[in-house]
């Protein structure tokens, strides 16, 4: 099994898991939030505020999903490492509130985790076709006749 293949399917599994998330704080977001971690969540209107996460977390995964899609594996491997920060964020956000060390730790710190590592990877694996690409850039080739006009 290639890094390409590994990373692939790391990623599609992050987007598809992010996209569920997503989809879940829309539509049910009263019955998804206890799983977040928090002590405490907003009640009546305040549920407004969990479907704005439900929809950062669908754009996050749309996001990663066009990149996949589009073959950009550099610029995806990029994104990864800067979508990392949304779980690291919600982790520290838990701690910060007194919610469940278990959930910030064991959700959100491993999420983090996953996406670190998995960005890392892809970027490894475009490292030799990115270096590959400016060699080939670099070589000099014929030289052009220029046509007068």
């Amino acid at each position: 099994m290639t890094l390409k293949t590994v990373n692939t399917a790391l990623t599609t599994v992050g987007v598809l898991f992010i996209l569920y998330i997503g989809v879940s704080y829309v539509l049910t977001p009263g019955t998804t939030a206890p799983g977040f971690g928090l002590p405490s969540w907003p009640s009546g209107d305040g549920d407004g505020f969990l479907i704005l996460k439900g929809i950062r977390d669908i754009v996050s995964g749309l996001v990663l999903g066009v990149l996949l899609v589009t073959g950009q594996r550099r610029a995806m491997g990029w994104v990864l490492l800067v979508e990392a920060l949304t779980p690291l964020g919600d982790m520290t956000n838990v701690l910060a509130h007194h919610g469940s060390a278990a959930v910030a730790f064991g959700v959100h710190g491993l999420t983090a985790a996953v996406i670190v590592v998995t960005g890392l990877l892809t970027l490894r694996e475009t490292r030799k076709t990115t270096a590959g690409t400016v060699a080939a850039a670099q070589e000099p080739g014929p030289a052009k006749a220029r046509i007068a006009v």
